[in-house]
C-alpha cells in the first residue's frame, strides 16, 4: 500500500491551496482518512480526520478555513485549505486506515509529505 500526496505550494497568507492524496495497492476497505502537519521544531499534528461515511472532525485553529473530503471510489482525501495565515507553514502527511484483505488487521499507513509555505 502506498499513499502519495500532492498540492504543496508557496502561497501569500490569505491565499488557498488543495492538497491530495492517492491510496494504492492491494486495499480491501479504508476506514478513517486525514491529514496531519509538521512545522520545523515541532511535533506532527493532526489537522482534520474523515470517516469513511464522510464525517469529518478539525483542530480547532483550522475550523472554517480547512475542509477535508474524500473520494471512496478513487481512494482519494483532500484538504481544502482557504485564509491560509504564516502559521499553517509546514509539511502535510496524509494518513489512512486500512485492511488489505478482509480478514487483515487495520494498519495506518502515511503519505510522503507535501510542503506548504505561506508567506505573509
Amino acid at each position: 500500500v502506498q499513499l502519495q500526496a500532492s498540492g504543496g505550494d508557496l502561497v501569500q497568507a490569505g491565499g488557498s491551496l488543495r492538497l491530495s492524496c492517492a491510496a494504492s495497492g492491494t486495499i480491501y476497505s479504508i476506514n478513517d482518512m486525514g491529514w496531519y502537519r509538521q512545522a520545523p521544531g515541532k511535533q506532527r499534528e493532526l489537522v482534520a480526520t474523515i470517516s469513511s461515511e464522510g464525517f469529518p472532525n478539525y483542530v480547532d485553529s483550522v475550523k472554517g478555513r480547512f475542509t477535508i473530503s474524500r473520494d471512496n471510489a478513487k481512494k482519494m482525501v483532500y484538504l481544502q485549505m482557504n485564509s491560509l495565515k504564516p502559521e499553517d507553514t509546514a509539511v502535510y502527511y496524509c494518513n489512512a486506515k486500512i485492511k488489505q484483505v478482509w480478514l487483515s488487521n487495520v494498519i495506518t499507513y502515511w503519505g510522503q509529505g507535501t510542503q506548504v509555505t505561506v508567506s505573509s
